[in-house]
Parts: structure tokens; C-alpha cells; sequence
């Protein structure tokens, strides 16, 4: 039901794209960057109730932050596409064991921080304030969080920052909007006119924002893992990862999707951190 309604939407956005292909182009981007405001569940809420939370400001959002005070390094979590601080859960109680000071951030448009507008670019800055602001050591990205740190460390090299880690990150713009096309069966009028939309926006096309290649100047270490049956950002976005971030190291995993919510992938993030 939810692909018809899909391919409904598509289908609409097409039709407009015969009379004004800007106007198409638009409503496709603005889609693409409007997540769903998900309200946070009553365990959610009793989770990060726990926490010490802050506002920062940024170009007139909110962002919300959550620490769980800890001696040793800081080290700060971004979640993903329609996700909220809360899914760093499992990853922070066994933090909370090794005495990790630990910083959560919600994106734009995602949980308590304010917004209706989201993408890696923004997030990028979004992560750079936070980071400065309570000097993070060590930055673990998941999904587009992932891509945003990328992109967040290759641009301010922040000095404090020594290892990042990249959980299921998709490499560059190109592919994710790619996939957002061929699922919205968008015709090449809204295609062409959203890559056109972008260069105006952030005066660059879409193939620039490539996290993966502009990962060779990253300095700090870092640990890629990706499922090699994730079929949300495929397998091969790691390895675009791994050919130019000369730092990393990449781990495959299996059976645990885009998600990776797992124990195993949470050990392998301690060993990471932990050496």
C-alpha cells in the first residue's frame, strides 16, 4: 500500500513537471528533505529524561542535545533519516560502564530539535557547533549521520575529533538521489531540474557532495561497518568509503541491515574506541 501511494505521489509530480518543471522540482526536493515529525514514545522519553539536555542554536533551529557525564573521552552520536537520540540506547549504557562522556545530538527535524527541512549538509553543520562546543574526541555517525560527519570533519578538520565511526553511511549524493528517483519513478524533467535546484542552492552539483572521496583529507581514524544486505544504502557505498578514507578500516557484516542494531556491532565500536 505505502509503494502505491508512492508511485501516486511520483506520478502527480510528473504531470506538474509538463507545465512548470521547476515547480515539480521543487515539490520533489521538499519532499525528500521533509522528514515525518515522529513523536517520541513514553520509553523514549523516560530514556533521555536521564540525560542533562541543552538547546544550541543554529540559523534559527534548536538543536537538542543529551549528555551523560563521563571522565573519560567525549563522544558525541548522530542518528539517521527519522530517528532520534533514543536509538543510541544499547550503545550508551555500555559507554555509560567505561565512564565515556557522552553527547547525543536530534537533527534538524527529528525528535525534540526544531525544523521541518533536513539534509547531510545542514546536519553537517549541526554536528560541527555541537562538536566544538563540548570538544568530542570521538564522532559515530549512522546512516545519513554518518555521511553528515563525514562531511562535517573533511570541511573543519576539528582538531579535538580523533576517531569517527560510520554505520551504514551512504558515499555521495548522487547514488541517494538516484534511489529516491527511481522510487518515485520521477521522469527526467524532475530529475534534471532537482540537480539544477541544488547547484543554486549550495552552489555546487550534486556529484561534489561525494562524503566518501572527500574523506581522503580526513585525518582522524576511522571505522566503517556496513551489512552487506542493507537495502536501504547498498554494500558498495562502504566500500567507495574504504577505496579513498586511507585511515579506516571496514567491517562487513550480515543479517543486520541498515539498522545495525546489534551487539556484535556495538563491540566492534568499543574495540575501535577502546585502542
Amino acid at each position: 500500500m505505502k509503494a502505491f501511494f508512492v508511485k501516486i505521489i511520483g506520478f502527480f509530480i510528473n504531470l506538474i513537471s509538463f507545465i512548470s518543471p521547476r515547480t515539480a522540482g521543487k515539490m520533489a526536493i521538499k519532499l525528500f528533505s521533509s522528514p515525518r515529525k515522529i513523536k517520541l514514545k513514553e520509553v523514549e522519553k523516560d530514556f533521555l529524561d536521564t540525560a542533562f539536555t541543552e538547546d544550541i542554536k543554529y540559523a534559527g533551529l534548536s538543536i537538542r542535545t543529551y549528555r551523560w557525564l563521563g571522565k573519560n573521552d567525549t563522544i558525541l552520536l548522530a542518528h539517521g533519516w527519522e530517528s532520534n537520540s533514543f536509538r543510541w540506547k544499547p550503545l550508551i549504557e555500555k559507554l555509560k560502564t567505561l565512564d565515556y562522556n557522552i553527547v547525543a545530538l536530534d537533527a534538524p527535524a527529528h525528535g525534540h530539535s526544531t525544523g521541518k527541512l533536513f539534509n547531510a549538509i545542514l546536519y553537517a553543520e549541526c554536528i560541527n557547533i555541537v562538536a566544538k562546543k563540548f570538544e568530542a574526541n570521538i564522532i559515530i555517525g549512522h546512516s545519513v549521520g554518518g555521511m553528515a560527519t563525514a562531511f562535517f570533519q573533511q570541511k573543519y578538520q576539528l582538531k579535538s575529533v580523533e576517531k569517527l565511526v560510520l554505520l551504514g553511511a551512504p558515499s555521495n549524493f548522487v547514488g541517494v538521489f538516484r534511489r529516491y528517483v527511481n522510487m518515485m519513478s520521477y521522469n527526467e524533467r524532475v530529475s534534471q531540474t532537482m540537480n539544477e535546484l541544488i547547484l543554486e542552492r549550495f552552489n555546487e552539483k550534486p556529484d561534489y557532495f561525494n562524503a566518501a572521496r572527500l574523506s581522503e583529507h580526513i585525518k582522524a581514524d576511522g571505522l566503517i561497518i556496513h551489512d552487506e544486505l542493507d537495502k536501504i544504502i547498498p554494500y558498495n557505498d562502504a566500500e567507495d568509503f574504504k577505496t579513498f578514507y586511507k585511515k579506516s578500516k571496514l567491517i562487513k557484516t550480515k543479517g543486520y541491515g541498515h539498522g545495525l542494531r546489534a551487539e556484535e556491532v556495538n563491540d566492534y565500536i568499543l574495540d575501535f574506541i577502546n585502542t
